[in-house]
């Protein structure tokens, strides 16, 4: 693992991947090492595809991330803003992880695959590689997902047409587009 001596200008090249659901979806992004994780999370929303509309929390070295809740005293985490990408991941091969929804539990693992200093400054997120559609919304975790997909996949299921109906007719796990996520991306300047 290669420790970079310090933050300016350092690029990290980040491998997220959605725990608990087969095949995976992934995605592989580079991202300025001085990214807040609270940054951070606004990144993999849009890259994953996610609505932003649950709470979150990082899981770093076995302490809790997130944006603590003041009428909740008993939800006890650090704030998100105070830790950066370089600290959470100083060095290659380093992980930690990313629970999204924390009612449905959607975990993902982030692998810090690099940690460059390219010759050009990075201007925005970058997506550059991806797999599979991210799951909806509110779907139960990863067993719900799996059950959605079978309703989805057997005409016959007495779920289908609900499920079809609320996913919508064009709903595609398999469908990726990185061009389509990176425009998202640019706007984040």
């Amino acid at each position: 693992m290669r420790l970079p001596r310090h933050d300016t200008g350092f690029v990290h090249q980040l491998k997220i991947t959605l725990l608990g659901v087969e095949p995976a979806v992934w995605r592989r992004l580079q991202v300025t090492s001085s990214l807040t994780l609270e940054r951070l999370h606004t990144v993999i929303q849009k890259v994953l595809g996610w609505q932003n509309a649950h709470l979150y929390e990082f899981e770093v070295r076995g302490r809790r991330y997130g944006v603590p809740e003041p009428e909740e005293p008993e939800y006890e985490v650090e704030p998100v803003w105070k830790i950066t990408l370089r600290e959470a991941a100083p060095a290659e091969g380093t992980s930690f992880r990313y629970v999204y929804d924390l009612g449905d539990g959607w975990t993902h693992e982030i692998l810090a695959e690099r940690i460059e200093n390219p010759d050009k400054p990075l201007g925005h997120p970058v997506c550059i590689a991806g797999e599979r559609r991210c799951p909806p919304e509110d779907c139960g975790g990863p067993g719900g997902y799996e059950a959605l997909l079978a309703a989805i996949r057997d005409p016959d299921h007495p779920e289908h047409d609900d499920v079809v109906r609320w996913v919508g007719a064009g709903f595609e796990p398999e469908f990726f587009v990185v061009t389509a996520v990176n425009r998202k991306l640019r706007l984040l300047r």
